[in-house]
């Protein structure tokens, strides 16, 4: 789940040499949380980046980045507990960058705790926090330690349920949407509920009310995305009454998320498996709404590709 939040920054003079540093992201979180995934989307992107700052360096490099002669205007500078009792000043950095008038964004990544430990039992790496090796007490010193500023961050992203894949892409629509400012971008995510609810969907519709093609053994094997079982979900009873209610709502409510500012949105459609009825539902919505000229839509079908369960 993402949220965001809006922060009122004044733009700094520019230098007469230089262009003054536009975009400075901080990224921050708890650790195993996909921070470098995301430090890797500003840099694709084009920007500065920077991996384990110490707080206390941040002003100083925004600083350097004014000077006569300086290029360097979008930077992403990752900060976390890796910085030992540097870090602790974190939050009095950010108040004097604001009093300063230097504009930033602050990311926060986070996750479950069950996600946190299997991370670090598959990678093997030591919590910068786990000085005895338990994991468990350091991963919650650390979300303890980090909680005012996930209450200042202007956009949090619960990487739970995310692929460093689908991590990246959620940054970027989340980040660095500058250049189709005024566009929505909205991801249809589909997925089943026998795998787990996603934690990053803004919406989420059940269509488990739909009659159900793996009963049909002729569909068991085949996805939403095959014309016999998009067929026999369009066919099926209730469908039309189902979407003669959602695209009111929608209609009414994109819009509004438009109006209102939001960035990206995600919209969650489940079955039992996520390989049939939602995939159907999701590509339906994602054809209906990808002409808008103030939304870019997106499909994501979490699930569709997990084996099917034998009767």
């Amino acid at each position: 789940m993402a949220t965001a939040r809006k922060r009122k920054t004044s733009a700094p003079m520019p230098s007469a040499g230089g262009p003054a540093i536009v975009d400075l992201v901080v990224i921050t979180g708890l650790s195993g949380a996909g921070k470098s995934q995301a430090m890797a989307c500003f840099e694709d992107a084009g920007y500065f980046c920077v991996d384990n700052l110490p707080p206390e360096m941040i002003a100083s490099l925004a600083g350097l980045f004014e000077h006569d002669g300086s290029k360097v205007e979008r930077a992403a500078i990752v900060s976390d507990v890796r910085g030992g009792t540097y870090f602790e000043g974190l939050v009095q950095i950010l108040d004097e960058l604001e009093q300063r008038g230097n504009p930033y964004r602050l990311l926060f990544l986070e996750a479950a705790e069950e996600v946190l430990l299997d991370r670090f039992k598959e990678t093997r790496r030591r919590h910068p926090l786990a000085a005895g090796g338990e994991l468990l007490p350091a991963i919650r010193a650390e979300r303890e330690l980090l909680e005012p500023l996930r209450a200042r961050a202007d956009v949090n992203i619960d990487t739970s349920d995310l692929s460093a894949a689908r991590l990246r892409k959620v940054v970027a629509d989340k980040m660095l949407a500058g250049e189709s400012l005024g566009k929505l971008a909205v991801t249809f995510l589909t997925y089943g509920f026998k795998h787990g609810a996603p934690r990053d969907a803004d919406l989420a519709f059940d269509v488990r009310f739909l009659p159900i093609p793996h009963d049909e053994s002729e569909l068991r094997e085949l996805t939403g995305l095959d014309r016999p079982v998009i067929d026999y979900v369009e066919r099926s009873e209730g469908i039309d009454e189902f979407y003669n209610r959602l695209f009111p709502l929608l209609d009414y409510l994109l819009p509004a998320y438009v109006k209102e500012g939001k960035a990206h949105l995600t919209i969650g459609v489940g079955c039992t498996g996520g390989r049939h009825r939602s995939v159907v539902v999701a590509e339906h919505l994602a054809r209906r709404y990808d002409d808008s000229a103030e939304l870019m839509v997106d499909v994501v079908h979490r699930d569709v590709l997990k084996p099917t369960r034998k009767p």
